[in-house]
């Protein structure tokens, strides 16, 4: 899936608990986080011409950040930083294993190569998640969830007075928000 449908999803699981700005944030990084061992892909890019090419991104994507080993270091980061410790940890697992949920679903290639997730890496290739209805990156499913996940972001926003926009630029996510409640009123209140 797209990194922003990723980023949207671990904001889902962020709020599945009360948590500080702070603790959210981790929470939605963790759900993007996986996807680091895309950053091969500028390097493989640059030497794609060359007689040796070097080819991180064909051979890790998928692979370093996208297994329960990836999980757990998220887990220790996020109880090590977050404030609710154990809350903010589980959630930063659990959005991990949203993201790989999403990749297992839909992260097919244009030529139909599904993009298997070695679950136990790197202490075991045996567990290799696929599906053989895996949809393409660019399908409508996929375009339907980012925008499911953009509804219900907005709805929260206008809701509960945050954004993901206010891990970013706080002034801006009230700013936002205001926006919101000016145009669809103000939660609770009567008209």
């Amino acid at each position: 899936m797209h990194p922003v449908t990723h980023l949207l999803t671990g904001w889902m699981v962020a709020n599945a608990a009360e948590l500080s700005n702070r603790d959210r944030a981790i929470v939605t990084l963790a759900g993007v986080a996986p996807d680091i061992d895309g950053v091969g892909l500028a390097v493989e890019f640059a030497t794609r011409g060359d007689a040796d090419p070097i080819l991180w991104y064909s051979n890790y994507h998928h692979v370093l950040g996208h297994n329960v080993s990836f999980a757990v270091l998220c887990f220790l980061v996020a109880f090590g930083v977050g404030r609710r410790r154990w809350v903010t940890g589980l959630l930063a697992f659990m959005a991990v294993h949203a993201h790989l949920v999403g990749d297992v679903l839909g992260s097919g290639a244009a030529d139909g190569y599904q993009w298997p997730i070695p679950y136990l890496a790197p202490f075991s290739g045996a567990w290799q998640l696929a599906w053989s209805g895996q949809w393409a990156l660019s399908s409508w499913q996929n375009n339907l969830i980012t925008a499911l996940l953009m509804a219900v972001t907005l709805y929260l926003a206008w809701r509960r007075g945050f954004s993901p926009m206010g891990m970013v630029w706080p002034r801006g996510d009230r700013i936002f928000v205001r926006t919101l409640r000016a145009r669809f009123g103000v939660p609770g209140a009567t008209s």
